[in-house]
């Protein structure tokens, strides 16, 4: 069985129309409709199989589910930099936040001094998904112990329109809110965010179990 036959095999249609609400900038047509656990599965067959490399190189893909299958294939990557050459081959061909978002390679959380120089060259991409994938490295792997202060000035400096660039930097700042909250909120109290991020990202903060109801209520009143 081919990866289309399999995929058509696994594809849920009423799965396939809340997809297509999901990813309204992704055209319709290209939304199989196949669920992320299956997703997963074949992407682990298939990174096993003799088709690998011939699977990764066709880009760009016809279907959605193959990008993001094809992300799920390069988190399995263990050497780093292979794998960085591999995302940095994919990330051009990455056009939602879906696939954007789905993977994060194994071997990029046992590296962060190799990776973070990556990461911010990520962010500096005029590429929105791009940019986003390296928005997300940075709030899922450096709100820890290896956080740095121009980490955060790195998503605050950040500038573009777009709509799913924008959230991201709300939802960096709403996670470090909960994980380094006196670290980062003086970009709230001096107002150092673009207005619709600072309110977005107070928005999703107060939506956080993470965050105390003494933060809460402090934050209600930077609003």
């Amino acid at each position: 069985m081919d990866l289309y036959e399999r995929l058509i095999g696994c594809a849920d249609e009423r799965y396939r129309e809340f997809q297509i609400r999901l990813v309204p900038n992704v055209s319709p047509e290209s939304i199989l409709g196949v669920r992320t656990p299956q997703l997963r599965s074949i992407a682990k067959d298939l990174f096993n199989s003799p088709e690998r490399e011939a699977f990764l190189s066709a880009l760009p893909h016809r279907y959605y589910e193959e990008n993001l299958i094809h992300f799920f294939m390069l988190a399995r990557i263990g050497d780093f930099e292979s794998c960085v050459r591999a995302v940095d081959g994919f990330l051009p061909y990455v056009d939602c936040w879906p696939v954007s978002d789905q993977a994060t390679p194994a071997v990029f959380r046992r590296e962060h001094k190799k990776l973070i120089p990556h990461v911010k060259r990520w962010i500096s991409s005029v590429h929105v998904y791009t940019a986003r994938f390296g928005l997300r490295m940075l709030m899922n792997e450096y709100l820890g112990e290896d956080f740095s202060p121009e980490y955060p000035e790195l998503a605050a400096s950040k500038e573009g329109e777009d709509y799913y660039l924008k959230m991201m930097i709300a939802w960096y700042f709403a996670t470090a809110l909960a994980k380094r909250y006196d670290e980062v909120v003086p970009y709230f109290e001096q107002r150092r965010l673009e207005e619709w991020i600072h309110r977005k990202a107070i928005q999703k903060a107060l939506e956080s179990c993470r965050v105390s109801d003494e933060h809460k209520a402090y934050l209600r009143t930077l609003k």
